[in-house]
């Protein structure tokens, strides 16, 4: 996909991203607001990744490092731009980012429910660790 651009979100792009994740992402958290993505953005300006195209946002990942391990959420692409390597586009730049940082293993969020997803992260090489259970307290109501 060569006019695929890939680059950092800025706080300038916060507002479109909330609204791309209401099309093109799978889910809710209780940090996908304003102020949650900004946090992010403060912290590591590296981390929240876009794929445009024409200047049209087309596909979000998130990709934090918190020095010790790196992990991936929000691998969105839009519905009417899937297929077409933008997803591979974005992970291949959170992993050569992770590698960058002396990271060692990529670790993704995916919903059990969420069977295409599941698929896309097999072609990419990641696989589910059974043995593994997420456990989430919210620390705020």
């Amino acid at each position: 996909m060569t006019d695929l651009r890939i680059r950092a979100a800025g706080p300038q792009d916060l507002d479109t991203v909330l609204a791309f994740w209401k099309v093109a992402a799978e889910g809710t958290s209780i940090s996908d607001d304003r102020a949650g993505v900004e946090r992010l953005v403060a912290r590591d300006p590296e981390a929240l990744v876009l794929g445009e195209l024409d200047g049209e946002l087309v596909g979000t990942l998130i990709a934090g490092f918190d020095g010790w391990r790196c992990h991936l959420y929000r691998l969105a692409v839009h519905p009417d731009r899937r297929r077409r390597g933008i997803a591979t586009a974005l992970l291949t730049a959170a992993e050569e980012r992770f590698t960058a940082l002396g990271g060692r293993r990529g670790d993704a969020m995916v919903l059990v429910r969420n069977e295409r997803a599941q698929h896309a992260w097999r072609a990419a090489g990641y696989r589910p660790e059974e043995q593994w259970r997420r456990w989430v307290k919210h620390l705020v109501s």
